[in-house]
């Protein structure tokens, strides 16, 4: 195997062994092998395009088979062999379909992957398809190869969330074609590589707006709303990931049943959403970020159903407890295929539940855009009064590596006239803190989960808007940290939008090479993050 995609890849270069996160081999090779095949059906959708034939099937499947490749999705070997065929069975049919239209389908070398018989024939297939593998010998062109493939896996994640909504747009699936498809070739320039990394970053900006109109569309606007951090005598089930359907499925299917539902990890700023938070047996949030789930977990006196990317090996003394859905999958654990969460519910009435009532701190999440721009008014005035000097936005992705600590240093030493907006699992480094207001306004933002990106983007926008200047003259920094592809994602739209000065952490990508990373450097004058003193003295000054 060859890994190298999130932040805590091994020794910083690479997993060539078995995954950090788990991740064994045979699943690893099999992930390269579904892209190379996904890569082939791109092919056929872009040749499809040319005379007319357009499959929306083949689109829902490539979001849903992408997302299943990010880190801490699926770890189940036997289910990607079902996708990786699915994928063949559409590629030949929609091949079928173009030349009947009379279109041209061209594989380089002649002819598409005729797939092994058996899972090991394709784990030996998909050592050929490795990223070590893919054509490109120049270091500097993978780079960017890589890049623009794992941006792509972070837009199929969001464009997935948005889908099952009911939000889609084609111009989101043809990049996603094209770019699969370039993936095949190896006869385009450095400097068409970067065009097409940052056009990734502007096809993300369009897959996160419809997420945000997919999500305040089924659940309104997030408003300000304190979350407990204790527990209520009862029954209960704990809901991690993303998804916010599979959440409203569970709190629908579990009214009336006595059970308490509540969140783990970035499903926490779903208690803003009013046509969530309706829901009075939706209690309040339990637990931290993804890393911490096997201590966590084995805590929990209830069920557990993971929705999205972030699950670590379930330990034995929880295994029985825990299920998947949608993407996710463990070997072994129980999956659930569609939207019935009777199992869940089942084993959450078997188990004791809390025993008695359990009281803690509180959070208050639900400061996206509508809820910091219905006071832009009150918040520009602290500004010109001198009352908020700066603006710092510690968002990202968690992790377990040595290091982390220094986003909450950072927080916990920024001067008092200082506001911090903060998104994604990266908060709970200091979510909990108690940071005080200027004006009545907090010192901490939450604006929710790294699908709510868009809702930073459009603060930061708005706020320049309001002070008549560009996005970088603003008093506002970001302080970043990374881990998985949908952050590469987010990366690239910030790029494509020409945000420059940010800081990035706690190290950066191991794919990313000196050269281009001097590019970076020069364009958009990103850096590496230092220590929490040396990087608010020169933000500061």
């Amino acid at each position: 195997m060859f890994c190298y995609q999130c932040e805590q890849t091994a020794k910083g270069e690479a997993c060539t062994k078995s995954g950090v996160c788990g991740k064994q081999p045979d699943v690893a090779v099999l992930q390269d092998l579904l892209v190379h095949t996904l890569a082939e059906l791109s092919h056929c959708a872009v040749a499809g395009r040319k005379v007319g034939v357009v499959d929306q099937a083949v689109h829902a499947f490539t979001l849903e088979a992408l997302f299943s490749t990010l880190t801490n999705v699926d770890f189940d070997a036997d289910r990607f062999v079902v996708l990786i065929r699915r994928c063949v069975e559409l590629r030949d049919a929609l091949r079928e379909k173009v030349l009947a239209a009379g279109g041209r389908v061209e594989f380089q070398g002649g002819s598409p992957l005729k797939l092994e018989t058996t899972k090991e024939g394709l784990v030996k297939q998909g050592e050929i398809a490795s990223l070590e593998a893919r054509p490109g010998a120049d270091l500097d062109v993978r780079s960017l190869q890589h890049t623009l493939l794992f941006g792509l896996k972070g837009v199929a994640a969001y464009a997935y969330h948005a889908l099952i909504l009911g939000h889609e747009d084609q111009k989101v699936y043809d990049f996603i074609d094209d770019a699969l498809d370039a993936l095949l070739v190896d006869n385009m320039s450095m400097g068409d590589w970067l065009a097409m990394v940052l056009k990734c970053g502007e096809i993300n900006l369009r897959t996160m707006e419809l997420l945000d109109l997919a999500n305040t569309g089924a659940y309104g606007h997030p408003v300000p709303t304190v979350v407990p951090l204790g527990a209520k005598k009862g029954k209960a089930i704990l809901v991690s990931g993303h998804d916010l359907k599979d959440l409203e499925d569970i709190l629908v299917q579990t009214e009336g049943k006595g059970i308490y539902v509540y969140t783990h990890g970035e499903m926490l700023p779903a208690h803003g959403y009013p046509g969530l938070k309706k829901y009075a047996h939706f209690y309040g949030h339990y637990g931290t970020a993804w890393q911490n789930q096997q201590k966590e977990f084995a805590e929990f006196p209830g069920a557990i159903l993971m929705t999205t990317n972030c699950i670590q090996r379930p330990q034995e003394g929880y295994k029985d407890n825990i299920f998947t859905a949608g993407t996710v999958g463990w070997p072994g654990v129980r999956h659930i295929a569609g939207r019935d969460f009777s199992q869940v519910i089942e084993r959450a009435l078997s188990l004791p539940g809390f025993e008695r009532d359990r009281n803690g701190a509180s959070v208050t999440v639900g400061f996206a855009r509508q809820a910091i721009l219905g006071v832009a008014d009150k918040v520009i005035e602290a500004v010109k009064a001198g009352k908020i000097r700066h603006f710092f936005l510690v968002a990202g992705c968690d992790g377990a590596k040595p290091g982390r600590n220094y986003y909450t240093e950072f927080v916990e030493k920024l001067p008092r006239d200082t506001v911090v907006l903060t998104l994604a699992c990266g908060k709970f480094r200091f979510f909990d803190k108690s940071l005080g207001d200027i004006e009545g306004i907090p010192r901490l933002l939450d604006v929710g989960q790294c699908n709510d990106a868009y809702s930073a983007i459009q603060v930061a926008v708005a706020l320049a808007q309001a002070f008549n200047v560009g996005v970088n003259e603003l008093p506002l920094s970001m302080i970043l940290s990374w881990y998985e592809q949908k952050a590469v994602a987010i990366l690239l739209t910030l790029l494509y939008l020409g945000i420059k000065n940010m800081r990035l952490g706690p190290s950066l990508p191991a794919f990313i090479t000196p050269n281009i990373l001097k590019v970076l450097v020069e364009k958009y004058d990103i850096k590496p993050i230092t220590t929490p003193e040396e990087d608010i003295k020169a933000v500061l000054g």
